[in-house]
């Protein structure tokens, strides 16, 4: 027993040795390996994309989330044709709604009809075809004691605890993630953006973190929601929600839009409604877009919401397979 105790010590003094001598992340060394993505794909799938509506309050059954299949596979195998570097997945809107198979709720795509965990599809379809994996996450939920369900500010109640569980969830179960986009709008749920930080960094040190409004001190990237190509100085760029002073410690600015322009009815980030099938941007407008990533060391991710289906539209994988031609010839 004595001598198994010491061995336990030992090993114990060796590990914490290892972690202290492992070399820290050189941060910018990552901003430039992100800067090198340039642009990527923004993929927004959830309650609203069946609602027809940007924010879907009041949905208590999963079964809601109808999507018949999920092809992960044609929207990575789509974003490497377009040139793009990464992709951006939506894993939990302020809906509450978990694409992956978090051990937290119920309230998750495999209690849904189904049954998938999407994000372990996707990881594996990035892998598959050279793509890295960035991840959306609301902050607040309307699920979380305290929220007023569908409402923004800080309508999405706290839940500290359920908040770090189900980040560790995806930091450690979905392999190196290249940066989280926090979504603020409804909240920090209970959990502040430095003790956010704190948390993320503590299971992938290299992960860059955002937050596009709210708190910045401390944030590795700066988020452009409705933003456009700017210097990391151009405070505009950011776009017109974030209201905050910047922060000093970002090192990367990334901007996003969804490829639908500005319609009538339906959503914008995620898929609108079938009479919008044929409304995309056109393609010299996004590679324009990408140009303008390239000369500022920005990264551009655009929004392209799958389908009923889980499928891109026709429309988007065109539009997007011509940027990707007008990329390469760019570089020629």
């Amino acid at each position: 027993m004595k001598r198994t105790r010491i061995t336990t010590i030992t090993l114990l003094a060796c590990l914490a040795l290892s972690v202290q001598a492992a070399e820290p992340v050189d941060m910018q060394k990552r901003a430039a390996e992100l800067m090198g993505l340039n642009w990527g794909m923004f993929i927004c799938w959830s309650f609203s994309t069946f609602s027809g509506q940007e924010w879907t309050p009041g949905i208590k059954d999963v079964a809601f989330f109808k999507a018949g299949d999920s092809d992960t596979d044609q929207w990575a195998r789509t974003a490497k044709e377009a040139g793009m570097g990464y992709i951006l997945f939506l894993t939990k809107h302020h809906d509450g709604f978990c694409l992956w198979d978090t051990k937290t709720t119920d309230r998750k795509v495999t209690k849904a009809p189904l049954g998938r965990d999407v994000l372990a599809e996707l990881r594996k379809s990035c892998d598959k075809h050279g793509i890295r994996l960035a991840l959306y996450f609301s902050e607040g939920d309307w699920t979380w004691p305290g929220a007023v369900d569908g409402k923004g500010g800080n309508g999405g109640g706290a839940n500290p605890e359920m908040k770090k569980a189900q980040l560790k969830e995806l930091h450690t179960q979905y392999g190196p993630i290249e940066y989280i986009w926090f979504d603020h709008a409804v909240g920090d749920g209970g959990l502040s953006h430095v003790e956010t930080l704190a948390w993320c960094k503590s299971f992938q040190p290299g992960c860059f973190i955002g937050f596009n409004h709210g708190e910045q001190e401390g944030a590795d990237i700066r988020l452009g929601e409705l933003g456009r190509p700017g210097p990391l100085d151009d405070a505009q760029a950011a776009g017109p929600y974030m209201k905050n002073a910047p922060s000093r410690s970002y090192l990367l600015a990334e901007f996003t839009y969804p490829i639908l322009p500005p319609h009538q009815g339906g959503a914008m980030w995620f898929y609108s409604l079938p009479i919008h099938d044929q409304l995309c941007h056109p393609a010299e407008k996004l590679f324009q877009d990408y140009l303008g990533a390239v000369k500022y060391g920005n990264i551009f991710s655009l929004d392209v919401g799958p389908d009923y289906e889980g499928k891109l539209r026709a429309i988007d994988m065109q539009t997007l397979r011509r940027v990707g031609e007008m990329i390469q010839l760019q570089a020629r």
